[in-house]
């Protein structure tokens, strides 16, 4: 599975710390920035490239990072095809994927600890979209709204 991850400057440290954990799992992360903290960057420069990656089938998911996930999400989800969510506990980060076909994660930098990151990415990374007859209604009908808004 490819990865790719990118941040701003209030995620930057949390996102070191998720692509070395992930690279030390042998899961293959491309980082789409920032690679230096900059506190004047902005999420929007960093986290659109990632999803756009992730709309174009480039990499399998993404995980965003910003101060609060919030804006990440915001931006993630602008790009056709990219189902983000801010996610804080490990049931959405399991089931985002399992019932919705979540493809980027949002966390947020300055409200979640090394070790719920930890915790979370690898729900993330290790589920797997189930499929099932009422998750494809869903997701269709999703896609659906997605490509009136698309055109």
């Amino acid at each position: 599975m490819k990865i790719g991850i990118a941040a701003d400057h209030g995620g930057f440290t949390l996102k070191q710390e998720i692509r070395d954990m992930l690279e030390g799992n042998d899961i293959s992360v491309t980082d789409f920035g920032a690679d230096e903290l900059d506190s004047s960057d902005d999420y929007p420069d960093l986290v659109a490239p990632l999803a756009r990656a992730v709309s174009a089938g480039l990499i399998d998911r993404g995980i965003a990072v910003c101060g609060s996930g919030v804006g990440a999400s915001v931006v993630a989800n602008k790009f056709p095809g990219v189902r983000a969510a801010l996610i804080t506990e490990t049931y959405s980060a399991r089931q985002g994927v399992e019932h919705d076909n979540m493809n980027l994660m949002c966390l947020g930098g300055r409200v979640i600890g090394p070790e719920l990151a930890r915790e979370l990415v690898l729900a993330f990374v290790k589920a797997q979209y189930t499929g099932e007859a009422r998750h494809r209604r869903r997701l269709q009908k999703v896609e659906k709204i997605e490509a009136r808004m698309f055109k």
